[in-house]
């Protein structure tokens, strides 16, 4: 009698010692995974913590956040799947969506606090500004990647600025600051591994300077936004017209000072449990509640973890099979280090209040599922640098 399981080949996948070496699952960057639900997790505990006494429901915000946790996780794993030598045929399609919902939201936007950052779905709110740090990453790495050489040329480098210009000037134009100068920066880190130009470089900073002060001067970039900014000016102002905009980042300040090196313990921060101590916290300042609720040292914790998932996407940079793995990862790269300095740095009374959520923790559907695709792509690039 012949036993047929054991004439069975065993599936490749997943796990199987027998399986190729270059078979994209058995690829899978672990460490960062790892890092990624860590951050994760923590951001729900935060966004629980932070809003729980804002409303009438303390869960209403946090079952949001799991429900976009879910999406953000779902929208991984498909760009994960799918070889990004594949999306890079498509980058040019995601590059014009992009675009076209850039234009939408500035004409057919919900207005929240002078700004059409969004598309009101009821429930939910479609960010495109969000969704274009994925795409045009993708469409100016898959642009610089077909130029083989050490070194960007002067007319590739233009093509590129332009690619990054026009959706920046359309995040301005709604405007967003912030998320406007994550593109900028993006962009920067971007042409710097690809080989530009010190001088490249410069005309960036100065061009992007530039622009939003034609902005400001036009009145594209509203009087709410340019309050933020003389706030962080005047952060000692006993000025009425500014009190509204100094008490939030002031506060967040007092809430990491006062909880020392061990915090005040779970859910036991006085400002964090305020009903408007820190309007919003949830969401611009959660590094405030991490810091009253568990000291330095809960700090230091997320801190690090952020350091380890870099230092992940610099060493999958570094062992990419082509220069378009290098770029995306070194967007990635930029976007992330660049976010997470902002939204500490505001936090801290050390940068201007700008809005930018902190990477994973933060509460927010169109934030949570850009950053997870984000990494899906650095994960892509891993699972395949033997093909």
């Amino acid at each position: 009698m012949t036993l047929t399981f054991l004439q069975r080949k065993p599936d490749s996948g997943l796990g199987n010692i027998r399986s190729s070496p270059s078979d994209p699952s058995r690829n899978i960057d672990w460490v960062l995974m790892t890092t990624l639900a860590a951050l994760a997790t923590i951001g729900c505990f935060v966004v629980y913590s932070a809003s729980r006494t804002k409303q009438d429901d303390p869960f209403l915000y946090v079952t949001r956040q799991v429900v976009f946790l879910i999406g953000a996780v779902i929208a991984m794993v498909v760009v994960m799947a799918i070889d990004y030598e594949t999306l890079r045929e498509r980058a040019r399609f995601f590059y014009g969506v992009t675009i076209m919902m850039l234009v939408l939201v500035n004409i057919a936007g919900t207005v929240s606090g002078g700004a059409r950052l969004s598309f009101d779905l009821g429930p939910l709110k479609l960010q495109p500004a969000e969704f274009a740090k994925a795409t045009v990453l993708l469409a100016l790495a898959a642009y610089l990647a077909e130029e083989r050489s050490d070194e960007v040329s002067y007319p590739r480098f233009l093509g590129g600025l332009i690619m990054v210009g026009v959706p920046s000037a359309l995040i301005i134009i709604q405007p967003d600051l912030g998320s406007a100068s994550v593109m900028v920066a993006m962009a920067m880190g971007v042409l710097l591994v690809a080989g530009a130009k010190p001088k490249y470089i410069a005309l960036i900073t100065l061009m992007s300077v530039a622009t939003v002060i034609a902005a400001v001067i036009s009145g594209i970039v509203n009087r709410y936004q340019l309050r933020r900014i003389e706030a962080f000016f005047n952060q000692d102002s006993s000025d009425d017209t500014l009190r509204d905009f100094i008490y939030q980042p002031r506060n967040a300040v007092r809430a990491i000072a006062t909880g020392g090196l061990t915090g005040k313990g779970w859910l036991e921060g006085p400002l964090t449990n305020a009903k408007n101590d820190i309007p919003v916290q949830w969401a611009d300042f959660p590094f405030s509640a991490i810091g009253e609720q568990f000291g330095l040292l809960g700090c230091a914790v997320v801190l690090g973890l952020f350091t380890i998932m870099l230092l992940r996407i610099w060493r999958i940079a570094h062992l990419s099979k082509d220069m378009l793995g290098t770029y995306l990862c070194a967007g990635v790269f930029t976007m992330i280090l660049w976010q997470v300095f902002q939204n500490v740095a505001m936090t801290l009374g050390i940068m201007p209040v700008t809005g930018l959520p902190m990477p994973f923790i933060s509460y927010g559907g169109s934030s949570l599922v850009t950053f997870f695709t984000l990494l899906g792509l650095v994960q892509n690039v891993h699972m395949r640098r033997y093909r």
